[in-house]
């Protein structure tokens, strides 16, 4: 069993990008912009996770393939400290987990590239041509408080002696009462509720170590 978790979140921390905006660019600049406003809204908190989870898709329709090329984007966009650092907290003792409100086929291969066993992620669902079908309702990161919901479920099922989160959003930030230090991330898009907030605030993943 693991006894340090770090756990990260996905967009806008491991990788510069914004998996269903990028999901949403693709479908032209009108939905697009649409898309973008309501995901910084949920990101910095001035709207519910579950607010805008189901509408974006709902919006974007996205096919299979699309998320094969956030997935590239992904790897493309990575922080550029961000392989070096998590070689060294696995050096440490740390293991590292995803915890994202973002797409799991999208992130699986992004997370692999990383060297990152597990992810907490959303499912989606297709249909046999590819074509949007729905996503998985029932987990915790389509809504408010999902984070913090996963992160209990991890300390039970593992049973770590720490565990950390480093994230960029409001929805990361609702982890804090339930992690042993809580790490806000600004390199990609500073929120000022989660600079204000967090034990410790970074613009690189290779000032994680430091904080340990």
């Amino acid at each position: 069993m693991p006894t340090k978790l770090i756990v990260f979140d996905c967009d806008s921390t491991l990788s510069a990008i914004e998996g269903v905006d990028e999901l949403a660019r693709v479908r032209g600049p009108v939905v697009f912009a649409e898309v973008e406003k309501m995901t910084h809204a949920a990101m910095n908190g001035a709207l519910a996770v579950e607010a805008v989870f189901a509408e974006r898709l709902r919006i974007i329709q996205p096919r299979r393939e699309d998320l094969a090329a956030v997935a590239r984007l992904y790897t493309e966009q990575v922080e550029p400290t961000a392989i070096d650092t998590l070689n060294y907290l696995r050096a440490e003792g740390w293991t590292p987990i995803i915890l994202s409100g973002g797409f799991r086929d999208a992130i699986r291969p992004f997370a692999d590239h990383l060297g990152i066993d597990r992810v907490e992620a959303v499912d989606l669902y297709f249909n046999e041509d590819g074509t949007y079908r729905g996503f998985d309702e029932s987990y915790p990161t389509t809504r408010s408080g999902g984070k913090p919901e996963v992160i209990q479920r991890l300390r039970t099922e593992l049973h770590p002696n720490r565990i950390i989160m480093v994230g960029d959003g409001v929805s990361d930030l609702e982890t804090q009462p339930f992690v042993d230090t809580f790490i806000g991330f600004g390199r990609f898009t500073p929120r000022p509720p989660v600079r204000a907030a967090a034990d410790h605030f970074i613009l690189a993943l290779n000032q994680i170590p430091p904080l340990l």
